[in-house]
């Protein structure tokens, strides 16, 4: 079997490098990340160079740990990983027992220094309160730098997968790269987009453009980049309905008649 194209699933990276106070390289440091809400665990060994890289990770908060015989474990919480960010975390190690620790906490944000495109994460808060008609999330593009409103991708046809459309950056409405999870979510007849999750279901999304890197590189204008949420060690979940009815609203000054809209969105 083989496969013509294949995406990762994964939507954010750690890396970076192990030193000691002296500013020496240190290889062979066992790296431990750990996401906090599940207790993923994943793992790396820093090479002859000092250096580390854990890719693919999902998104969301971290601790990482540092430990080599020797020198104290490090230890760094605090860390939140957002869709398509690779920050980079150096770890200094002390001399002193493994079983001696050294931990910080990481409130400042974190720098990215992988990716030279320019973009902006529109977080669940802002997905969730913020208000949409219809509920379309493809709206909030609007909140990021240098997306405007374009025409209708489909032209007022009957495509049922026709939604509103932006152009970032000035480029074209149809070149947008939209990604789900880390797979394909172009609509290949129109070169839009298939219909989206609804809000709840939708993690966080990232809107880049400019210099984005290769794997982002298949349309001109940007790529849009979706995650929707995962589960947690927390039993959760949400039972919802949202209502928009005629009656509810006065009627139109200049109308003969109040309007009969009738909606109503289950999940």
């Amino acid at each position: 079997m083989c496969s013509g194209n294949v995406w990762a699933q994964g939507t954010a990276q750690i890396s970076g490098s192990a030193h000691d106070q002296t500013g020496a390289v240190l290889p062979g440091v066992e790296i431990q990340v750990t996401q906090t809400d599940t207790g993923i665990v994943r793992q790396a060994v820093t090479n002859e160079t000092g250096l580390y890289v854990l890719p693919n990770l999902p998104i969301g908060p971290y601790r990482i740990e540092a430990s080599l015989p020797g020198f104290r474990t490090y230890t760094q919480r605090g860390i939140v990983l957002q869709v398509n960010t690779s920050p980079s975390i150096n770890v200094v190690l002390e001399v002193g027992s493994v079983s001696e620790q050294v931990e910080v906490q990481a409130n400042a944000a974190l720098v990215e220094t992988r990716s030279a495109g320019v973009g902006s994460v529109v977080e669940n808060a802002r997905i969730l309160e913020l208000p949409l008609n219809g509920r379309q999330v493809v709206e909030l593009i609007g909140l990021t730098g240098g997306a405007t409103p374009a025409p209708n991708i489909t032209g007022g046809s009957r495509d049922p997968f026709g939604k509103a459309s932006f152009s970032v950056a000035g480029g074209l409405n149809t070149g947008l790269s939209y990604t789900l999870d880390g797979a394909n979510h172009n609509n290949m007849q129109d070169n839009g987009y298939i219909s989206l999750p609804f809000p709840d279901a939708l993690q966080e999304f990232k809107v880049e453009t400019g210099a984005t890197s290769a794997q982002n590189g298949v349309k001109s204008s940007g790529s849009i980049t979706l995650v929707t949420k995962s589960g947690t060690n927390a039993f959760h979940g949400d039972v919802f309905e949202f209502v928009r009815n005629g009656i509810f609203n006065a009627r139109n000054a200049f109308a003969v008649r109040r309007d009969t809209i009738k909606r109503n969105q289950f999940g």
